[in-house]
């Protein structure tokens, strides 16, 4: 489960947890999983909320404890899967200790880094915080790499 600044933001916005989720499409139930942390929030809908409301990820995932403004990003599995297998190659890894290290089966982070899956939000989280690598730049959003 991931640390999360979901609800504070939310409430920053001055929105409910009804609200949040007409947005998204979901139930108010599903925002307050989300905000708890006992469900992790799609990695789709996270961007959308970043996009819409101009949070970065690591912020909103509790990697760091200011907001940074980016403005809107598009982000796909492909341009992330790039900067997996580049993140995983500059830190001299293989997929095999990187997904030992994360709790990742290596085929599904194989999966990741060719692009065939978008990676989940949980995992892209356990990625960027055991090796401090932020979550804007995974995506494509920010040029910079370390969270702090």
């Amino acid at each position: 489960m991931l640390d999360n600044n979901l609800r504070f933001c939310r409430e920053d916005l001055g929105m409910t947890q009804k609200e949040l989720g007409y947005i998204f499409g979901v139930s108010d139930t599903a925002v307050r999983s989300w905000e708890s942390g006992r469900e992790n929030i799609p990695l789709s809908k996270l961007i959308k909320f970043c996009n819409l409301y101009d949070f970065s990820l690591d912020y909103v995932c509790a990697l760091r404890r200011g907001n940074i403004s980016y403005g809107k990003f598009d982000a796909d599995k492909n341009t992330i899967g790039k900067k997996l297998k580049e993140i995983r190659t500059s830190l001299n890894l293989t997929q095999e200790k990187l997904s030992d290290d994360c709790k990742i089966a290596q085929t599904t982070y194989s999966d990741y880094e060719r692009g065939r899956t978008l990676i989940t939000t949980n995992n892209l989280y356990y990625i960027c915080k055991t090796y401090n690598i932020s979550m804007d730049y995974i995506v494509g959003r920010s040029k910079k790499r370390e969270i702090n």
